[in-house]
């Protein structure tokens, strides 16, 4: 199994910037990838943001393309997303979530996080 810990959620206002961190543990040597998705009041889950564990290929939703950038740090088995330019459409429960097997489905994410809230003022 894998354990994840998001942190960096808040209050922001429009045009802000936030980073939110995705801390890794247990078998972190079986994932192959690690992504970011985000729930909007009264709205379904979509995918954000998601990088390869080894080799660090990327891939981003259109909605935060060119805002948003997603990194990881091996060492420290973590996800950071850097999220510029925030918007309060951004607003929403952000969730980290790990794969062990491709990464463009989202029923290939078997282990989420807890989530962490960030809310854009206007």
């Amino acid at each position: 199994q894998v354990q994840l810990v998001e942190s960096g959620g808040g209050l922001v206002q429009a045009g802000g910037s936030l980073r939110l961190s995705c801390a890794a543990s247990g078998r972190t040597l079986s994932l192959s990838a690690v992504g970011w998705f985000r729930r909007a009041p009264g709205k379904e889950r979509e995918f954000v943001a998601a990088i390869r564990w080894s080799g660090g290929r990327t891939k981003s939703a259109d909605s935060v393309k060119g805002r948003f950038t997603i990194s990881r740090d091996n060492a420290n088995n973590t996800v950071y997303l850097r999220m510029n330019s925030l918007k309060p459409e951004d607003t929403a429960v952000y969730y980290c979530a790990s794969a062990r097997r491709g990464w463009s489905e989202e029923y290939e994410y078997e282990f989420w996080g807890q989530g962490t809230q960030v809310t854009v003022s206007s």
